[in-house]
């Protein structure tokens, strides 16, 4: 299908590994080649704060595909193995003593954990949650039940304290804003979480501020900064992830907030291109720019580039849609609203099924769906038809949601 000779992929990601079945399922009969800092061969993520943490998930259920699928595609893996520089004039990655050559390269490099820098943050029995080997120690640690703290109110520090309930253990949040999720969710949506959560016995404490972490050899507790302290055990720290765009920068390619990129996931560099968490990318829905951190956009993204480095031209428009399980419940998230004037509200929140749409000059810009995935498909129609609603229209379950604007 193409003259190219070699793609090289680098991070053995959800992302990149997309990519590489993606690159061979569009016909590119040349060299593959997947590099991955980690010794695993490429796994989804979502299942690392909920059932593998949990252990009812083994290994070989989060992976993308067992170790035979690239031995039978051709897909050379290079893992255990960080990729230290690009030469663009060669066209070549240094990866250890050796280097690979591209004719066209995907930097599928992700993100890392934001450390929160305060003292005592790298005391024994302090954790990120971020890759298999992180999800594997804390869980060694949950079988003793010990008193976890999460800090952290967004999806990760939520969905992690979530599992340690289900675990049997003592469970406080701590949260710095005065919300929980708010990067993704409205005050009134966050709020309705802080109740699931408190109902299931979990301590959540927001606009926690803290001072420090102490103990003797070990994490034993937090202090804060209105004097009083809380006992730990067990500390989970999710507070955000950085994209590593090290390797792109020292390129010379553009980076902003990640590595931008065009909707065909081309860099700057035209034979250089990016996907996953680690690419600032248009977005027709949101109508501006975004970095996005989802599994969705790291798999479609992934499987487009892919298709893109064989020789092919997909556009990459990324729905925008995420999901975040905690206990019982399921929330999914359509759209990426920056500013709304209204919130409607269908079905009643008590009950725990629901749907909250965000409004903005009479149209849906966002919606949050409670419980309720079997509507998200019209939903999301419904959104993205860009026809004006009113929330008496939106809140009556009388009207057919499918029939509005038709």
């Amino acid at each position: 299908m193409s003259s190219l000779d070699s793609l090289v992929i680098v991070g053995a990601s959800q992302a990149g590994g997309r990519a590489a079945q993606a690159a061979r399922g569009a016909g590119f009969d040349g060299r593959i080649v997947l590099i991955g800092e980690e010794e695993w061969i490429p796994y989804e993520r979502p299942p690392l704060s909920k059932q593998l943490l949990k252990g009812d998930e083994g290994i070989e259920r989060v992976q993308l595909h067992p170790r035979s699928f690239y031995e039978e595609k051709s897909i050379e893996l290079k893992l255990g193995t960080p990729v230290t520089g690009i030469d663009r004039g060669a066209r070549q990655v240094r990866v250890g003593g050796e280097v690979v050559k591209y004719d066209r390269l995907l930097l599928a490099t992700g993100a890392r954990v934001r450390k929160l820098p305060l003292p005592g943050a790298d005391l024994p029995g302090v954790f990120y949650l971020r890759t298999i080997q992180d999800s594997h120690a804390i869980r060694a640690r949950l079988k003793a039940q010990p008193r976890v703290v999460v800090v952290g109110g967004g999806f990760i520090g939520l969905e992690a304290a979530a599992s340690a309930r289900a675990c049997g253990c003592e469970v406080t949040v701590l949260e710095a804003a005065d919300r929980l999720m708010g990067r993704a969710i409205a005050p009134e949506v966050g709020a309705h979480f802080v109740e699931l959560h408190r109902k299931h016995g979990t301590d959540v404490r927001l606009g926690a501020q803290i001072v420090r972490f102490e103990g003797a050899g070990k994490i034993e507790r937090i202090l804060f900064a209105d004097g009083t302290s809380l006992a730990c055990d067990l500390l989970i720290i999710g507070i955000g992830i950085v994209p590593n765009v090290e390797l792109a920068a020292e390129a010379g390619l553009v980076v902003d907030n990640g590595i931008v990129v065009d909707e065909h996931g081309r860099t700057s560099d035209p034979d250089i291109f990016a996907a996953g968490d680690v690419a600032n990318q248009p977005n027709a829905w949101a109508g501006r720019r975004l970095r996005l951190e989802s599994y969705q956009n790291a798999q479609d993204q992934g499987m487009a580039v892919g298709r893109n480095m064989a020789g092919e031209s997909h556009i990459h428009n990324d729905r925008l849609w995420v999901w975040s399980d905690q206990y019982e419940t399921n929330l999914q998230m359509i759209g990426a609203p920056s500013a709304w004037d209204r919130l409607a509200y269908r079905g009643d929140s008590a009950s725990g099924s629901f749907t909250a749409f965000y409004l903005h000059g009479g149209k849906i810009v966002g919606i949050n769906a409670i419980n309720n995935g079997r509507e998200v498909r019209t939903l999301e129609r419904l959104m993205a038809s860009g026809v004006s609603v009113t929330p008496d229209q939106l809140a009556d379950p009388a009207v057919n949601l499918r029939k509005i604007g038709g």
